[in-house]
């Protein structure tokens, strides 16, 4: 056994501890970094919860600014971030279309019944076919649409008040989304 190959078993150890630190920098595990972040909004045809015989696609997101929230019924996170979704289609005048992931229409329907209904729109993604084409991790993950359909910001995990205080309302006031519309219930 030659000198050089005392060294790789360093080498290696080295390399595993650089990849370690990297990865431990990370401030947020919530901020995971996304390829489509400045990137327009995937093509998609997905069926409406609503109405599964009618089939939106991307235009259905054009035009103003959109919140895009992936959801689902067997997600606990997603229950303890209804709240402020709740709040904010209500206090916003924001768009909001809600992608129901790897769920089962019937039980969406239902959830949606019992805690309201923030969302402008309602997406079906049964097989999670749209969630692969977002790179979504799991639910809930949320993404903001400017007008063009250009994905600005991605966030996993819930959207709570901190996060919309710090990370949201910042961005949506830089696209001049009002704000405080304070839009009454049932409106």
């Amino acid at each position: 056994m030659n000198r050089a190959s005392l060294y790789i078993p360093l080498g290696i150890f080295l390399l595993v501890v650089a990849f370690g630190y990297a990865g431990f920098k990370l401030n947020d595990p919530h901020q995971l970094p996304s390829a489509l972040l400045d990137k327009p909004f995937p093509e998609f045809r997905a069926p409406l919860l609503a109405d599964a015989s009618q089939i939106v696609d991307r235009a259905a997101l054009l035009g103003e600014p959109v919140l895009v929230n992936v959801w689902a019924t067997w997600c606990p996170t997603c229950k303890a971030e209804h709240a402020e979704l709740m709040r904010i289609a209500r206090q916003t005048d924001l768009r909001m279309v809600g992608i129901v992931y790897k769920d089962r229409a019937e039980l969406a329907q239902r959830w949606l019944d019992d805690y309201g209904n923030p969302y402008d729109l309602v997406l079906l993604d049964s097989d999670g076919a749209l969630g692969v084409e977002l790179g979504v991790y799991g639910a809930p993950e949320t993404f903001l649409l400017d007008a063009q359909g250009t994905i600005i910001y991605k966030r996993v995990g819930d959207v709570n008040p901190r996060i919309w205080r710090d990370e949201l309302a910042p961005r949506l006031a830089m696209l001049e989304v009002n704000l405080d519309a304070d839009v009454p219930a049932g409106d």
